[in-house]
């Protein structure tokens, strides 16, 4: 049940009745019976009666020259006119019908001679006016086109602020500023709570105390503490900051408001901070609560100012963010307000969003550990029927580096392919292949030409090969040369442990094998394909971590050259090393790579019966399992693989 508001302030005030749906409704059709009446009425009183269309050349000109041209008005190219007598004029067409004219309108070509022209009226005595003739507009069209646009202006904007009115603010105009924060409670459906979390037992035990504290401010109270004012999860995406939230939502005594950050920010000006004002208040009145705002990133990002010439940043996502400072700040004591939020940047939010006093709490939610995966995989399985051979610890030993949204998807994936198979439960075999699945893409029915299959395979062997030969690289789970994503082929290879930290020789050892796929092609080839991009990127990337940011590259020593974000982290213009040192940083990248790549072709030219050999037996299976590839190339296999 939702906790009563019953000793905590004053009783929310009644709503003021809306307006009957069905007066509603009258209004509505009356105004807009009253826009199409007056565009209807204004269309055709505008329109000029019995005036017909006619050419320039003959009917214009016979007419002139007959006598027959009473008067014209002419704007421009454009001639209206009214003739003397009645006369009969047939357009062109196959079902043109005879029409007798009296008044007419006609365009003059613009390559007549205008002065031959005058010179003819003149002549005949017409006369010529310099504005455009009466089209019969009246007296109601000049109102209706003057007035009617304003007339239901006005009656709309009346409309509008009745309707605001009569919903204490939350109509059409006063539902902008108003928070759309979507309250969540114990007895909601769906419910979540700390036994469907698994895998980050700290951060969950961080959250236990924070409930607690809402269930018993007064045990923490007596002693001095004070309740947190803001809590943020930050880490990788799918690591399970949401699922925390939504835990604490379901364990919590709290009333709960759920709201995306993205959703405060409007085009108009100040909407987002209207927005900010009312959840505060809707959190304040139903004290104990909690605000939960996800995507904090995408209104708390860092203020630049003015800095290098750049702008501030909107306005409006800068007022939103200034109001949740102040709204922070502005907690009365006694007030029981957590704002929990979430966030994949921790790095470029405001720091006046970081200090104590606003987020006094800042939780790492990191991908779990191979005893967390196997927790989190017990959670999804609960419902998933499995088979004798299913060993959800092993499944947590292959899939290192896996968020907890990761191991939903392979879950899931593997379920699918039970049911696509028709088994009554799900496999090793199913979840093996579901691994491959998420990890590697789904198989593509690609028709490979013999070369290009010959060539797929001397690459992957070549990597696999380097992988099982050089000291510190992971080992060897699987090769195949079946086309998957837009690999046209994949060696795929995962640490026996969960891994925190790299050596520079296990870096080493991760360049070399991403240079074996290309080194095989040079050796057999004698030439390299664009099927080394990815890799290439991928080494370049670890080469230059080395340099510029772990101090593994003894001419540049232990400084920071680079941050390591994908922006850089750096105004436009900016560098964080001299030019001079960034020369070095590359030289040294390059003597790294080169050295490594000259280590691997010798490696692969001593070892090239192992390489034919792997490639044979890939070219006849064309997916080999880790067991399989190490004894196609007469290597010993790792024990923890053979196990």
């Amino acid at each position: 049940m939702e906790p009563s508001s019953s000793g905590r302030g004053a009783p929310p005030k009644p709503k003021p009745p809306m307006l009957p749906r069905n007066r509603r409704g009258q209004w509505a059709a009356f105004l807009i019976g009253l826009l199409v009446i007056n565009l209807v009425l204004a269309f055709v009183t505008a329109q000029p009666k019995d005036r017909v269309q006619v050419p320039y050349q003959p009917f214009f000109t016979q007419q002139i020259a007959a006598g027959n041209v009473q008067e014209i008005s002419s704007v421009d190219e454009t001639v209206e006119g009214t003739l003397k007598k009645e006369t009969s004029y047939t357009p062109t067409g196959k079902d043109a019908k005879p029409q007798k004219v009296t008044k007419f309108k006609t365009q003059i070509p613009s390559f007549v001679n205008t002065d031959d022209l005058t010179t003819q009226l003149a002549a005949k005595n017409v006369v010529v006016n310099a504005q455009a003739a009466d089209h019969g507009r009246g007296i109601l069209s000049t109102l209706l086109l003057g007035f009617g646009p304003t007339i239901l202006l006005v009656g709309l904007f009346i409309w509008f602020a009745r309707r605001a009115a009569a919903g204490g603010g939350a109509g059409a105009l006063g539902g902008f500023g108003r928070s759309n924060a979507r309250r969540i409670t114990p007895t909601s459906q769906a419910r979540v709570t700390f036994e469907d979390v698994a895998g980050i037992d700290e951060v969950e035990n961080e959250l236990v105390e924070i409930v607690d504290m809402l269930k018993n401010p007064e045990r923490y109270e007596r002693l001095g503490a004070r309740i947190p004012r803001g809590v943020l999860l930050y880490g990788p995406p799918g690591t399970g900051k949401t699922l925390l939230a939504r835990a604490v939502a379901g364990e919590a005594d709290a009333a709960f408001f759920s709201m995306s950050a993205s959703e405060f920010v409007e085009a108009i000006v100040g909407v987002g901070a209207s927005r900010v004002r009312d959840l505060f208040k809707q959190a304040k009145e139903a004290a104990p609560a909690i605000i939960f705002i996800d995507e904090l990133d995408a209104i708390g990002r860092a203020r630049s100012g003015n800095v290098g010439g750049l702008s501030g940043g909107n306005d409006e996502r800068e007022q939103t963010l200034n109001q949740i400072l102040t709204e922070m700040d502005g907690f009365e004591k006694g007030e029981t307000v957590i704002v929990l939020a979430a966030t994949n940047r921790a790095e470029i939010l405001d720091p006046a969003l970081l200090r104590p006093g606003r987020f006094d709490r800042r939780i790492a939610v990191q991908p779990p550990d191979r005893d967390g995966r196997a927790e989190i995989l017990k959670i999804h399985t609960r419902s998933v029927p499995l088979g004798p051979d299913v060993d959800l610890t092993t499944l947590a030993s292959t899939t290192p580096g896996m968020t907890g949204a990761d191991l939903a998807l392979l879950v899931n994936e593997a379920s699918l392919f039970a049911a696509r198979r028709g088994h009554d439960a799900v496999t090793m075999a199913d979840f093996t292949d579901a691994i491959e699945k998420v990890i590697l893409g789904a198989e593509r029915s690609v028709l490979m030409e013999d070369e290009v299959r010959r060539r797929t395979a001397y690459h992957e062997s070549g990597h696999a090969l380097i992988g099982m030969l050089t000291s510190g690289a992971d080992p060897v789970r699987k090769i195949s040369i079946i086309p998957r994503g837009q690999a046209l082929g994949v060696t795929l290879s995962t640490p026996e442990n969960d891994r925190y930290g790299y050596s520079r020789d296990e870096l080493t050892a991760k360049i070399k094998v991403a240079l074996g796929g290309r080194g095989a092609e040079r050796l057999v080839f004698d030439e390299v394909t664009t099927g080394a991009e990815s890799d290439i990127q991928q080494l370049t990337q670890i080469a230059r971590g080395m340099v510029g940011r772990w101090g593994m590259s003894d001419t540049i020593g232990p400084i920071a050259v680079t941050d390591g974000r994908s922006d850089g982290g750096l105004l436009p213009g900016a560098s964080p090393a001299s030019g001079d040192t960034l020369r070095l940083v590359d030289d040294e990248v390059r003597r790294i790579v080169d050295t490594a790549e000259q280590e691997v072709l010798q490696l692969l030219e001593l070892e090239r019966p192992r390489l034919e050999a792997l490639t044979a037996a890939l070219l006849e299976h064309e997916t080999l399992d880790g067991p399989d590839a190490y004894k196609a190339a007469g290597v010993d296999a790792p024990v923890a693989l053979e196990a």
